[in-house]
């Protein structure tokens, strides 16, 4: 990631597990909800770290794309 890259962090839950390992999650975005798509990051998957519908999650979204992201932490 570049450092004129801004990445912006959310907290969200799970609220649906899709093929290819995509997830819908709900993030709560100033008072508002919002159903997002997000994928989980490389090392995540190198450590196998297993996401199930229900867990609260840490979000990475792109400032030029609020629909998508990348799940970066498990709480």
């Amino acid at each position: 990631m570049k450092d004129t890259q801004k990445k912006i962090k959310v907290r969200g839950k799970i609220s649906e597990v899709l093929p290819g390992t995509k997830f819908k999650v709900v993030i709560d975005m100033q008072g508002t909800e919002h159903t997002i798509f997000a994928y989980i990051s490389g090392r995540m998957r190198m450590h196998y770290i297993k996401l199930i519908e229900g867990d609260e999650v840490e979000v990475e979204l792109s400032p030029y794309d609020l629909t998508k992201g990348r799940i970066t932490y498990r709480f």
